[in-house]
């Protein structure tokens, strides 16, 4: 007499693709940018080419901390990590963008900092004005 005993995987499916689904929906929700308040302007040029992004966060008033791209990078070393971006790229133009709490002497130290990394031209990202 020989045992017909089998193992019944479809509960084990039903349990992978449950958990396949969960993480389809949660993927996209962990990849979140830096909240930054842009300013707002009525009057702007939208960006037409692809450059590198340097964001000024609230928090850069306690921890001193800006963002190059999406690598946290501390203002006072700033320069040299400009220097090694600007190396591989042919232009030589940053976009700044800032939370729109920062201060300008705030602005201004990080505005510095990229001049003496070799930045030639330093635009401000702000947002467009919705009319009504």
């Amino acid at each position: 007499m020989t045992s017909l005993a089998e193992i019944n995987v479809v509960p084990m499916v039903d349990v992978m693709l449950v958990l396949l689904i969960i993480f389809m929906v949660a993927a996209p929700l962990m990849q979140r940018g830096l909240d930054v308040n842009l300013p707002v302007a009525r009057r702007a040029d939208p960006i037409a080419a692809e450059r590198l992004f340097v964001t000024i966060p609230l928090s850069f008033r306690t921890d001193r901390i800006v963002q190059v791209g999406d690598d946290p990078v501390r203002v006072e070393i700033l320069d040299e990590r400009m220097r090694q971006e600007l190396l591989e790229r042919t232009d030589q133009d940053v976009f700044l963008r800032g939370d729109r709490e920062i201060t300008l002497q705030e602005l201004m130290v990080v505005m510095d900092e990229l001049k003496e990394g070799g930045v030639a031209t330093v635009g401000l990202v702000t947002d467009f004005v919705v009319e009504r």
